[in-house]
């Protein structure tokens, strides 16, 4: 097979299901509004790593190889973005303005991915590693776009329930804003590492 079917999945579950900036803005969208009023920000979030992953499979990364400056450029500016989402994060408190203010929806999930390095380098990571040298660009494509897919219905639900429940616990106590520090640091760790520590 032109695909590592096995490893790659466990690959993909690996980093879909730990700490990251889309897991970071799952849980406190979870936390902040309740798991029922973040399922549009959940499909957004889900949906929006395929406007990466087609772009890569069909040669985009080829551009990359003769603009990377450009590329160099944009992902410091999409780091730049998710380290502000996180600084609204680390100011956000729990039981204010839960009433009034609407819960991001599907469109604000479906940008998440593609301003997010993390996702650029696992995906571009899934294409080098995991894909045959010759592999139909299509095949390729929808074997790494359904795999990633897959695993994100299954875990992104799991960190909105995480901070949904988590925040049942704290909201309204002394440890709320600790827990919101707590997860827009993480959201920043993240991102730093993906930018300065090698990893995907």
């Amino acid at each position: 097979m032109s695909v590592a079917l096995t490893s790659f999945i466990v690959f993909a579950a690996s980093q879909i299901g730990t700490p990251g900036p889309a897991n970071m803005a799952l849980m406190a969208t979870g936390a902040r509004f309740g798991f029922r009023a973040a399922v549009p920000f959940v499909a957004g979030v889900a949906l929006g790593k395929q406007l990466v992953i087609w772009p890569v499979g069909f040669g985009l990364m080829q551009l990359a190889d003769r603009a990377p400056g450009v590329f160099v450029a944009l992902k410091f500016a999409s780091a730049a973005y998710i380290i502000w989402l996180a600084w609204k994060v680390a100011n956000l408190r729990l039981g204010q303005g839960a009433r009034t203010e609407a819960a991001p929806g599907f469109l604000a999930g479906l940008i998440v991915h593609p301003l997010n390095p993390k996702a650029w380098a696992m995906i571009v990571g899934s294409f080098t590693a995991f894909i045959a040298p010759g592999t139909p660009a299509l095949a390729a494509t929808a074997t790494v776009a359904t795999v990633l897919l897959g695993c994100q219905i299954v875990l992104h639900p799991l960190w909105t329930l995480a901070g949904a429940g988590i925040a049942k616990t704290v909201a309204g106590t002394v440890w709320e804003k600790y827990l919101m520090w707590t997860l827009a640091a993480l959201t920043m760790a993240s991102v730093l590492f993906v930018l300065f520590g090698g990893g995907t």
